[in-house]
């Protein structure tokens, strides 16, 4: 576990599960013109979500005293996946309609798009400026798998430039994806451009005009079997509102 304070006395609280992250937002004193508190609210949040939404559980947290946002992110369909065999569960935030209609059928709205973009190490070693260079032969190539939204929509951008990848790696979600540029492993990796953005320090990005033709929406839901409905509402009205819309604007997502 590892604690980072915040201004607001709230921390957050990092442990590993399974393939994906918990984390725990926890508000302190409550600050002038507070909101009441709304208890636990457990938000099950695509990897690629990470720290927006971490900060927005932050601001979440200090907004309601006495509330806790306890969040588990990871690979949609693996979200998906653990919320269908019973995983307890306020909040679903994909990066994919598809995974969201595994898990309810109705009531999810979309909040988010988000494009793709060629990570790689910085200062573009390999000279990447397209599609077309990933598919070279001495080139190491990371995909997310095709399962995986991040690996859907790269496959659709494959596609409309009717070229094959032969990526060295699949990988379970997107962070994992990107880390393998990061760590000097492959050569590049197709990701978001909202991951690359937030590890602008280790990557650079490379756009490319096939990207138009694979965005993703990412849609959020109240779920109906939520523990803490009014907690799960609150949550998802936070991340709807224009103080959760500015966290998602900076991190380099675009509006539904």
């Amino acid at each position: 576990m590892k604690r980072l304070a915040t201004l607001l006395m709230a921390s957050v609280l990092l442990a590993g599960c399974g393939s994906g992250t918990n984390q725990t937002a926890t508000s302190g004193p409550a600050s002038s013109g507070a909101g009441a508190s709304v208890g636990d609210v457990t938000v099950f949040a695509a990897a690629s979500l990470t720290e927006s939404f971490t900060q927005i559980g932050k601001d979440f947290a200090a907004a309601h005293p006495n509330s806790h946002v306890k969040f588990n992110f990871a690979g949609s369909q693996a979200l998906a996946q653990q919320i269908t065999q019973g995983a307890p569960a306020d909040v679903f935030a994909s990066a994919s309609p598809t995974n969201m209609k595994q898990v309810v059928d109705a009531g999810s709205v979309t909040f988010v798009r988000n494009k793709l973009q060629i990570a790689v190490p910085k200062g573009n070693p390999k000279k990447i400026t397209g599609l077309a260079d990933l598919t070279k032969s001495d080139l190491k190539l990371a995909l997310c798998a095709d399962a995986v939204p991040c690996g859907a929509a790269a496959k659709k951008a494959f596609d409309a430039a009717k070229l094959t990848p032969k990526p060295v790696t699949l990988e379970q979600d997107v962070k994992a994806t990107l880390t393998k540029v990061k760590l000097g492993e492959v050569d590049a990796a197709v990701v978001y451009r909202t991951d690359v953005s937030s590890a602008s320090k280790d990557v650079d990005g490379v756009d490319f005009a096939e990207a138009a033709q694979a965005v993703n929406d990412y849609p959020i839901v109240a779920l109906p079997k939520a523990t803490n409905a009014a907690g799960a509402k609150a949550f998802v009205d936070f991340v709807l509102s224009d103080k959760g819309k500015a966290v998602l604007t900076k991190a380099g997502f675009d509006s539904p």
